[in-house]
């Protein structure tokens, strides 16, 4: 069955150096969880695993966009805690370009971490989940998977992948002891939009201080706040978690105006 409390669970979480990932790591200790934080970056994973109070965590070096490095962070984990009930697929990257203009090289750069990095983590879990009696796959996409943005075509095809696989996954599973959930966060007060990759001076894209100023009006929530949301949504099971009313109401306006909405957008976003 799915996940039905926190407590005297173990939990896998990757991009855990900073913002939801790192929420979502201390939340769940305090839970009652074993968390097994994941990062590319050694010095923000120990800084994480340093505020982690109340129950027991392992730090694992981990490039989600390498299947064998992810293969051998769930291993590693079940090696550790002895188990694995729950894995948060969370860790992700930001582009900012045109399609005209955006290289093969950075567009495959951003799909290997947030499209791969979710089938890596899926795939190399479910094993062990299907070991234990109460287990969830968790994965995180975007309000940009459900809705189109100029200048964000690399990052909206990740997200828009990320809720197709996940939504497949789950009914492919329903019948089983794995719950899935497609977390899809609005604006989020995380550094994403500060560390994405731009390319402005060529081409029609918003610079990095226009975008991390448009980044900062919407982002309405703190880490921690989009973590209760997410995590009061792996309780209750659901499909779709939205974190953020920005994210409630802009899939409201794609459900009622699914093409027409574009022209909406296009003029806000420009």
């Amino acid at each position: 069955m799915p996940i039905s409390t926190f407590s005297d669970k173990v939990a896998a979480i990757t991009g855990t150096g900073s913002g939801i990932g790192e929420a979502l790591a201390i939340s769940l200790a305090q839970q009652g969880c074993a968390v097994a934080i994941a990062d590319i970056d050694a010095d923000k994973l120990k800084h994480t695993a340093s505020q982690i109070r109340g129950a027991a965590v392992s730090s694992h070096l981990v490039d989600v966009a390498d299947r064998a490095q992810m293969e051998q962070f769930a291993k590693n984990v079940v090696a550790h805690h002895g188990r694995v009930n729950m894995v948060f697929n969370n860790a992700g990257v930001s582009l900012t370009d045109t399609v005209s203009h955006m290289s093969y090289e950075n567009f495959e750069w951003l799909m290997d971490i947030n499209f791969w990095g979710v089938v890596y983590g899926s795939k190399a879990f479910l094993p062990y989940l299907e070991q234990v009696s109460e287990a969830q796959i968790i994965n995180v996409s975007s309000i940009f998977g459900v809705i189109a943005v100029p200048t964000q075509a690399a990052y909206n095809a990740s997200k828009f992948a990320v809720r197709g696989f996940t939504y497949a996954m789950r009914e492919e599973l329903i019948d089983t002891n794995i719950g899935v959930s497609c977390v899809q966060p609005g604006g989020v007060k995380t550094n994403i939009a500060e560390a994405a990759r731009y390319f402005p001076s060529e081409n029609t894209s918003a610079s990095k201080e226009e975008f991390t100023a448009k980044f900062e009006v919407i982002a309405k929530l703190t880490p921690l706040q989009a973590a209760e949301q997410i995590l009061r949504g792996v309780l209750q099971n659901k499909t779709q978690i939205l974190v953020g009313r920005d994210a409630k109401v802009l899939a409201t306006i794609e459900r009622l105006l699914p093409v027409s909405y574009l022209k909406v957008l296009r003029a806000i976003w420009s």
